[in-house]
């Protein structure tokens, strides 16, 4: 009897001395994957900052600036000027204050129940 537990806790042994051995070099090779990445995004966040810095000097108005008048008969296109923005001279006056007696005829209409918009109608032969 003792002889049979001793075997089945020396196979449990083996079989959990397995199992740990396993454990131990997936959780290596999960290292060595997340190292990697790591590494990777490094790599890419360098690249981005390069990006962004090529960017913020093609973005310079220096820069674009040549280019602008190189293609300025192409594309048809001229500086912005003063007029195109409008004038305070250009724009609308006040709308004059409502007439009080019309709308005072307007709601005493409504009031008595006719209806303004079915009498315009039928002025215009519409029904």
């Amino acid at each position: 009897m003792i002889r049979t537990i001793n075997i089945i806790l020396i196979l449990a042994s083996i079989v959990m001395l397995a199992s740990v051995y396993a454990l131990k070099f997936s959780i290596e090779g999960t290292a060595s994957e997340r190292t990697a990445l790591t590494a990777l995004i490094s790599e890419q966040e360098g690249q981005l900052s390069l990006l962004k810095a090529d960017w913020a000097v093609l973005n310079q108005p220096g820069h674009i600036d040549p280019i602008v008048r190189r293609h300025e008969a192409e594309l048809q296109i001229a500086q912005v000027t003063q007029e195109q923005f409008g004038s305070f001279t250009a724009l609308p006056m006040r709308p004059a204050k409502p007439d009080s007696a019309a709308m005072d005829a307007l709601f005493e209409a409504i009031a008595q129940g006719i209806d303004p918009i079915d009498a315009i109608l039928e002025l215009e032969g519409i029904e």
